[in-house]
């Protein structure tokens, strides 16, 4: 694992490493043993991922090299390659970015000698969201196997929804998705279901924001949402004992979920953030270790879960 930019290339093994050892990170954690940089690229807004990663890369030792993008050779025109390699250039060992464009890895990670995290891309996937989701699952019923998840809300513009999608279809969970008209995108290749039969049959049901800022010149009319397909008080009602909401975040409330739920029993979606930093901590950890800048022996401390990626 040279680069951590997809959950495409990861098979279910690899995923469940790196949920358990995130878990084990949660009371026990390695710290660097010699000074690394970690530059956070972040061209697009973040609050829950870009504290995650910096809240982690502190934990873990590093140096962060935290650039604001307003204030940078961005307005000048910079490109993403040539911020990306200057900070190389100055000292960075570790390159986390967030940018608009769905593939903008793709024409990075065969130009730089340090690993690459890809924190989203457009509407392409976001790998360290869901390898928290499947923590916050996993915590939850100790396996995929046979799970129902339901993706519910604005489909077509998601990111979280393409990567979690096809990780818990590798990890052996059913995956649905339901979704508003002009919502929906036949291209993930899972069946569609409706709001009210999703509730009543899922074990995860995993609620997605309406992405406003990636319509473009498409308009939706979204007055009515909630009551039509939205979680409601009543029909989280309906919902099975055990099953869970989850959230990505930011959450707008009262639209895809009622304000009242986002802290319930059911609830996940605070869970969803603290284990954010944890995944992270994980993946660095990973990536250092492949990529030789740690030298303890990190092996023999966690047992065998390294040996797997």
């Amino acid at each position: 694992m040279k680069h951590f930019v997809s959950t495409k290339n990861l098979t279910a093994e690899e995923m469940i490493t790196i949920v358990e050892l995130a878990e084990r990170f949660r009371n026990n954690h390695p710290t660097f043993d010699h000074q690394l940089f970690v530059a956070n690229l972040f061209f697009e807004p973040s609050t829950r991922t870009k504290v995650s990663f910096l809240v982690a890369e502190k934990k873990l030792g590093m140096e962060t090299l935290d650039l604001q993008m307003e204030a940078s050779s961005v307005t000048k025109g910079e490109s993403l390659y040539d911020t990306a390699k200057t900070c190389e250039s100055i000292g960075a060992n570790l390159l986390v970015i967030r940018h608009q464009d769905d593939n903008w890895y793709e024409g990075l990670i065969d130009k730089f000698p340090i690993p690459i995290i890809n924190a989203g891309a457009g509407k392409g996937e976001h790998p360290t969201q869901c390898m928290l989701d499947l923590q916050t699952i996993y915590q939850e019923y100790g396996c995929f196997q046979g799970l129902n998840v339901v993706i519910s809300g604005d489909i077509k513009h998601s990111r979280v929804a393409r990567s979690n999608a096809h990780a818990l279809q590798t990890l052996g969970a059913n995956v649905y998705l339901t979704a508003a008209p002009g919502f929906e995108d036949a291209s993930l290749g899972f069946s569609y279901i409706s709001i009210d039969d999703a509730v009543e049959m899922c074990d995860v049901l995993m609620l997605l924001r309406i992405q406003h800022e990636r319509h473009g010149k498409e308009q939706y009319d979204t007055s009515s949402y909630h009551d039509k397909y939205g979680l409601t008080i009543e029909r989280e009602k309906k919902m099975r004992d055990r099953a869970i909401i989850m959230h990505p975040a930011p959450v707008n409330r009262g639209v895809e979920i009622a304000s009242e739920l986002v802290e319930c029993r059911r609830s996940r979606i605070f869970k969803q953030m603290n284990n954010g930093t944890y995944i992270r901590m994980a993946i660095i950890t990973l990536l250092a270790k492949e990529w030789g800048m740690h030298d303890g022996d990190l092996t023999e401390e966690f047992g065998t879960l390294y040996g797997i990626i």
